[in-house]
Formats: structure tokens, C-alpha cells, sequence
């Protein structure tokens, strides 16, 4: 899968951009505030995912647009395709020719995997950063798993709102019997599908960090499920899952809202046996990161045939010249699109092209 020409306009300040990419390096640079990141964000918001900055549409809008567009040609599942983007109040998507139901429809279609300083919130950040890690990747890969989640967030939204119904004494507590067992159904998959991920993408991310930290320290990912510590095949997470909801469900009344279930889990990232998050330094916990997004990009071209593309936005910055020598080197079997302010590091690879940005226009260098 790789991108093959990408156009914006009236996207934050992007004006009439247009690159036409190379299928292996492509190096975006200049001053900041200058549009490199928005041209990596308009890119990225062709998978169906929300941006990485807001959930909101009026914020990717110009100021003094009515509306942003930006269009994507890509080679995906053997031909090449073509996906148009309007984004006003709503955003609306053409997928070759045919408008989509909503842009969820993209997932699957358009493979990427994106980091950006904010992703260190996945190794600094609450829970739900790292949760959202899995859920997003799971999306891309497996787009059934996203209609799950879906499906599970809406009957967790219900079991909430008969909770506090129950505590107005409108309802008895019997009635979260039949809630409970379909919660529970759906995440015992839901946990089924972040396990096997977790499984791949620790694997993974383990051997991607010890190449970038020399091999000085050991790095672990486990996926943490509720009380229970030890799953195998052979567990039966859903009556697990009735269970939690049968002991909590006090403590729930108390606190009107469902507090057991897969949106309470976590990931633990561990460097030598020890939270990341906790005892790692700011270019630990970097690195950290930096393997989890190129696990992530790893497993999901081993899962679905495609590598995806890969977006680093201000990746190499507080990386020292070992580990973004290790890096560029890992990079080679990807079409990537890096931004930087200094393109003199990345321009060793000579397979590439160089892209300089200024006041939201975009020139080939």
C-alpha cells in the first residue's frame, strides 16, 4: 500500500498543496507553524479515524474557508484508488466515485499508522491513551472489530443510564441481569481481539527497541484485564465479565457508572521489568513509543497482506544519532513521510524526495 499523489486546500492553512510521492522516503520540512504536520494529519484522516489533534471538524477548516478539501490517489489491494474529502460541518468522503455512508467506511480501504508528539501520551498518559492504541490499530486491521467496540460502548452507554435509573429507585436491580450478559458478550471479544493483537505487537515492538537501544535494555508490553491476571485459551472471559459486574455492582450505584469491563483495561509497557511510565526517562519512554508505532506498522502488514504507510511527525527530535540511524534503517521497507525542521539528517537515504514547506504551500526541493 503506498500513497502516490496528495492534494489539500482550505485544510488549517494548507493552500492548493500537492505532492506527488515517492514510493519509499519522503522527507517534509521547514519552520515551525509552517503546515508540515497538517499535511501528515489530512493524510492520515484517510484511514476513518478521527485526527490525531481534534475530534472537532471546524478546527481542520481555514479560518477563512467555508470548507477544507483534500484528495488522496493510493495503491491498495492491487489496483490504484481514489478518495476525495470535504470537510464543512460534516465530513464527506468519495471512495472511486461512490460517496461513503460516513468516513468509518475508510477503514480497511487506506492503512497508515501515525506518531506524533502526542503519542508519548501512550507510555505517559491515562489508560484510556493506551487502550486507544490497540482500538485504533485493531480498527484498521480488522474493521468488524470497530462494529464491535461500537456495539459495546453504546449497550455500556445503556447499562449507565438504567444504573442511575436504578438509583432513582425507577427500576430493580434484577434488570441489569440481561445488560450484564450482553456487556459481557461483547467484551469477552473485544478482549480476545486486544489479546492476540497484544501477543503480535509485543513481539514486535521488543525487538524493534532493542535494536534502538542497542540491545542495553529489555522492553515488555502485557495487556492488564480487570482483576484476573492469568487468561489462556481455555478461560471463559465472558463469565469472568458477569462476575465483575455482578461484585461491582454496588460500588456502581454508588458511582453511576459501569466500572467494570474492557474500557477499564490497560496496557503496561516495562522497560527491565519496570513501568515505563513511571521510571522511564523522557527518551526512554520516546523510544517507547517509537517501537509500539513501528510494532504497530509491523504486525499490521504481516496481518493484512499490505504494509501500511507510515506518518512520523517530529520523530527524530531528542533521538541521538544511534537510534535514528537504527531507525532509518528500519524504515526502508515502508513509503514514509517524515517531517523535520532540519532535513540534513534524514537526507543520507538517497531514495527519496524532499518537500520544503512555507506559509502552508508546498515545494519539491
Amino acid at each position: 500500500m503506498n500513497v502516490i499523489s496528495h492534494s489539500a486546500d482550505g485544510f488549517r492553512n494548507l493552500k492548493n498543496t500537492h505532492i506527488e510521492a515517492h514510493p519509499s522516503m519522503n522527507i517534509i520540512f521547514g519552520e515551525n507553524a509552517q503546515g508540515k504536520t497538517n499535511i501528515i494529519e489530512s493524510i492520515w484522516l484517510f484511514t476513518g479515524c478521527y485526527s490525531f489533534r481534534t475530534h472537532k471538524n471546524n478546527e481542520l477548516v481555514c479560518e477563512n474557508s467555508d470548507e477544507a478539501r483534500a484528495k488522496l490517489r493510493f495503491f491498495a489491494s492491487e489496483r490504484e484508488q481514489t478518495a476525495e474529502m470535504k470537510i464543512g460541518k460534516t465530513k464527506d468522503i468519495i471512495l472511486n466515485g461512490v460517496a461513503c455512508e460516513s468516513p468509518r467506511a475508510m477503514m480497511g480501504k487506506f492503512r497508515a499508522v501515525v506518531f506524533s508528539p502526542s503519542t508519548l501520551s501512550v507510555i505517559k498518559g491515562s489508560p484510556g491513551e493506551r487502550r486507544k492504541l490497540v482500538d485504533v490499530a485493531l480498527s484498521l486491521i480488522k474493521p468488524n472489530y470497530a462494529v464491535i467496540m461500537s456495539r459495546y460502548l453504546r449497550t455500556l452507554n445503556q447499562r449507565n443510564a438504567l444504573i442511575k435509573k436504578i438509583n432513582e429507585k425507577q427500576y430493580d436491580l434484577n434488570i441489569l441481569d440481561t445488560w450484564d450478559d450482553a456487556l459481557a458478550s461483547l467484551g469477552a471479544s473485544i478482549i480476545r481481539y486486544r489479546l492476540e493483537y497484544i501477543e503480535d505487537l509485543g513481539k514486535k515492538s521488543s525487538e524493534i527497541y532493542s535494536g534502538i537501544s542497542s540491545s542495553k535494555e529489555s522492553f515488555a508490553v502485557r495487556y492488564s484485564f480487570g482483576k484476573t491476571t492469568e487468561i489462556d485459551g481455555n478461560t471463559d472471559i465472558k463469565q469472568i465479565l458477569i462476575n465483575e459486574l455482578h461484585s461491582t455492582r454496588e460500588s456502581d450505584l454508588k458511582k453511576l457508572y459501569t466500572s467494570a469491563g474492557p474500557h477499564s483495561d490497560d496496557l503496561i509497557v516495562t522497560l527491565n521489568g519496570r513501568d515505563a511510565r513511571i521510571y522511564g526517562s523522557q527518551g526512554q519512554q520516546r523510544s517507547c513509543a517509537l517501537s509500539l508505532k513501528l510494532g504497530e506498522a509491523s504486525v499490521m502488514g504481516g496481518l493484512t497482506g499490505e504494509e501500511p504507510v507510515v506518518l512520523l511527525d517530529d520523530v527524530m527530535s531528542e533521538l541521538d544519532e544511534g537510534r535514528q540511524k537504527f531507525i532509518l534503517n528500519y524504515l526502508d521497507s515502508w513509503q514514509v513521510f517524515i517531517t523535520c525542521c532540519d532535513p540534513s539528517t534524514l537526507m543520507r537515504s538517497e531514495n527519496g524526495k524532499v518537500f520544503e514547506v512555507t506559509g502552508g504551500t508546498v515545494s519539491e526541493r
